[in-house]
């Protein structure tokens, strides 16, 4: 299976939740992105790896009639609870699809909150959506804060291992992020890519662990992807034992911070 066909599986699974976790994680992040992105009335506006439409939605009201936005996600599942919400704005434009091969461009903004490190070739995925910027236009990216949610991601491995008897998961296998998610080489990786007065916010973020949230962050995300293969008891089973190794481990927060990195296309 490849990484995109993994990764909207993964999603097409959560789609149920997904929109519930929003109130937690989504729409607080989108927002922090937003007053880094300022996505401006008139404007035409990509919104790559969208969801359903934690920053679509809120760029749409910012561009208003006079703009267009749009919002581009591989899940079918999560564009259609989009296509739901975005009736009342016709300056909305859902559509499934690869946003590294995504054709249009002359854009005022092109935006990605939490979509890039999916992305089979995150280097060559990035630079083709900055090149779908017009040039002196802008170009955002949000990415996790090194740290933010590894934690719930270890335990859940662990408890999935414990439940079907395999092998504990090995640490995940190095990926470019690991070296970008801090604000200097985040800052100068968007350079490379052809980004000018690029510049990094941190937008901290912490979330209460209570039970029912630490399994919204299981079934609402691309944690998700791990429940694919299982069946509905033993779902629970993995519930109740990712729950206890949270509690015994003291953890009652989440750490959801993210860097978000602007700059212009030369």
């Amino acid at each position: 299976m490849s990484v995109n066909d993994r990764s909207t599986r993964a999603f097409d699974t959560a789609a149920t939740d997904f929109d519930r976790l929003g109130e937690y994680l989504w729409r607080p992040i989108a927002a922090a992105t937003l007053a880094s992105t300022a996505p401006a009335s008139g404007e035409r506006v990509l919104d790559a790896c969208c969801g359903t439409g934690a920053s679509a939605l809120p760029t749409a009201e910012c561009v208003g009639p006079a703009g267009q936005v749009d919002a581009v996600d591989l899940s079918g599942a999560l564009i259609d609870v989009l296509r739901q919400r975005a009736s009342g704005h016709p300056q909305l434009h859902p559509h499934i699809g690869d946003v590294t091969a995504w054709p249009h461009d002359g854009y005022d903004l092109v935006q990605v909150v939490l979509g890039i490190f999916f992305f089979p070739d995150m280097t060559a995925g990035t630079e083709h959506l900055i090149s779908r910027v017009r040039p002196g236009g802008r170009a955002g990216f949000t990415i996790w804060r090194r740290g933010a949610v590894e934690t719930a991601g270890k335990h859940l491995g662990a408890a999935v291992a414990a439940v079907t008897g395999a092998t504990p998961p090995p640490p995940r296998p190095p990926h470019l992020v690991d070296e970008l998610n801090q604000p200097a080489p985040f800052r100068d990786w968007l350079g490379a890519r052809g980004l000018t007065d690029v510049a990094v916010a941190e937008h901290e973020l912490r979330v209460s662990m209570t039970p029912e949230i630490a399994w919204l962050l299981v079934t609402g995300s691309g944690f998700a992807g791990a429940l694919t293969e299982l069946d509905e008891s033993q779902r629970a089973a993995v519930r109740d034992a990712y729950l206890a190794s949270l509690d015994a481990a003291g953890i009652r927060e989440l750490d959801a911070t993210t860097l978000i990195g602007v700059g212009i296309r030369r």
